[in-house]
């Protein structure tokens, strides 16, 4: 004579540790939910606040770039960006690379590229500088100082 389970038994035992899947799905919908706030605020600020697009240009770019709320504001929305995108893409490769092989190059290529460009990203946030001390001032932006 053959048991049954009882109903909602696990069919498959599950494995100890962290359950990385379904903390990759909770980032993509908590994250998801931030990028939309971040990405309109920032939309809003720069093409419907003051003079609007034509606005935008190096000196508007470097007076936000002062302000280490705005760079706060802009790296936040750059790292959960980048982090949003390459685990959409590792989804992406987990649903349709067939061999295992491929896959693993895929997802440290991605691993690699958004850690790259959130590096890059970062520094350019939190070093910017639009009036370089020692720089030519033929190439340096009209409204710096000449030093």
């Amino acid at each position: 004579m053959t048991a049954i389970q009882a109903p909602r038994t696990p069919a498959v035992t599950r494995r100890k540790g962290t359950n990385w899947e379904k903390w990759g799905w909770i980032y993509m919908r908590a994250s998801g939910v931030l990028l939309v706030v971040l990405i309109f605020g920032h939309l809003f600020v720069n093409l419907m606040v003051g003079k609007g697009v034509s606005a935008i240009d190096f000196a508007f770019v470097g007076g936000k770039y002062a302000d280490p709320f705005w760079q706060v504001w802009d790296c936040v929305m750059l790292w959960l960006a980048l982090i949003h995108g390459a685990n959409g893409m590792r989804t992406l490769v987990n649903d349709y690379t067939t061999r295992p092989a491929m896959a693993k190059v895929f997802k440290w290529a991605l691993f690699l590229s958004a850690a790259v460009l959130i590096v890059l990203g970062t520094l350019v946030i939190f070093t910017f500088d639009p009036c370089p001390a020692g720089a030519d001032p033929a190439l340096v932006a009209s409204f710096c100082a000449t030093r």
